[in-house]
């Protein structure tokens, strides 16, 4: 029959067979089509500093970034990027040899698994996990091995124990995400110690992502797991320009690590996108320049805006756990009569006008995620408002 190939093979590399499209888009296109509040995707609803806007268009101007930027990145940013890590945690980093910009921390995840894995190893995630994560470890061919966090006294906490137990010796790499999606953990400095210990006692190396380090609340701290003893040389640390200063869209991450761990980063990157966001690298260098206000002041704001919508959530029912960092809330469905988060979360735009993200799609083990579901709170207030008396009324 014509168009029909001679083989019932399917088209899709089985490695990827598990993933379909992503629950983002589902959820997005919900709330298109029903006019719902979207608290499911993670951006914000309304652009970042106006003066980074004027560098980006300077650039584009003056030309610079429109062909080809460098394949680590443009010099200027890479300079921004050593002298934030050194100003903010003491870190060290040559600009030359030790950082590498990427298309968002996205493709820096999956740079760093498909040049550092190899088929068979085993990598050790904390979940709940972002969903790019399970899809790159698989296009290295490698395995997953979930900890899973555990909620307890209010938030999801880490049980050291069961990480140390996760460990065999076919382990090649932890993967953390400290401030954590979507939980809101922020890891805390003992328990950064004693993943150190662990890398270091089995030789292991360590992809952290950090995109959230600087949307930490009330008496958490960030500290970046590469600053403790002996993990400078085996840690690949992963930032974003995305989420700190509210340019999604921009898709403008990095790596830092030592040469050796670049070098090999790079050469999986350079068959991904080569190079991205040309004249965007240029506006992400000022914007890493700015002052400690604006981290401050960033802080306080999405902190006002996650009180508004998680004591919104507790006032409609749901047990909400108030996130250290980040800016999304996972709330707990049972004390509303459901178990069920992905029928939950489908239902809730015609029942209430609001869209969220089921958090089982974060997980391993569907059942141990199937009651929780996350709302992000990078919005207006105003916005937060309206969707918080949505669901009080629902």
């Amino acid at each position: 029959m014509a168009g029909m190939t001679s083989s019932a093979r399917p088209h899709l590399n089985r490695r990827l067979a598990e993933f379909g499209t992503t629950i983002f888009a589902e959820m997005s296109a919900l709330a298109v089509s029903t006019g719902a509040i979207n608290l499911g995707q993670g951006f914000p609803d309304t652009d970042g500093p106006e003066e980074i806007r004027e560098a980006a268009v300077r650039a584009l101007r003056d030309g610079r970034g429109n062909q080809y930027p460098p394949g680590p990145g443009v010099p200027e940013l890479r300079a921004a990027i050593a002298a934030h890590q050194l100003r903010r945690y003491g870190l060290s980093y040559d600009p030359d040899t030790e950082v590498l910009v990427t298309a968002g921390a996205t493709e820096a995840i999956a740079a760093s698994l498909l040049a550092l894995l190899e088929p068979g190893d085993e990598v050790v995630a904390l979940e709940p996990y972002y969903d790019s994560y399970a899809a790159s470890i698989a296009m290295a061919g490698g395995r997953r091995v979930p900890v899973t966090l555990r909620p307890h006294d209010g938030a999801f906490r880490l049980d050291l124990d069961e990480l140390r137990a996760a460990v065999t010796d076919r382990t090649r790499l932890l993967l953390i995400n400290t401030p954590h999606n979507p939980t809101g953990t922020v890891l805390t400095r003992a328990e950064l110690a004693a993943v150190a210990e662990l890398a270091v006692e089995r030789d292991l190396l360590v992809v952290t992502d950090e995109v959230y380090e600087h949307l930490v609340f009330d008496d958490a701290e960030h500290t970046p797991l590469a600053a403790f003893p002996g993990m400078r040389e085996r840690t690949v640390t992963i930032g974003s320009a995305g989420k700190t200063y509210s340019f999604t869209g921009w898709k403008v991450g990095w790596v830092t690590a030592a040469p050796a761990l670049v070098t090999a980063v790079r050469s999986a990157k350079q068959f991904l996108t080569y190079v991205s966001a040309g004249p965007f690298q240029y506006a992400v260098a000022q914007a890493l320049a700015l002052p400690d206000s604006y981290y401050e002041d960033f802080r306080r704001d999405m902190r006002v805006r996650r009180d508004i919508l998680a004591e919104g959530l507790a006032q409609a029912g749901f047990e909400v756990f108030r996130p250290a960092g980040t800016y999304f809330i996972t709330t707990d469905i049972r004390p509303l009569g459901e178990k069920d988060g992905f029928a939950f979360c489908r239902a809730l735009p015609e029942r209430a006008g609001v869209v969220a993200i089921p958090n089982a799609v974060f997980y391993d083990d569907r059942e141990a995620g199937a009651p929780f579901v996350r709302f992000a709170f990078c919005k207006r207030e105003e916005v937060l408002r309206e969707a918080a008396e949505r669901l009080r009324r629902m």
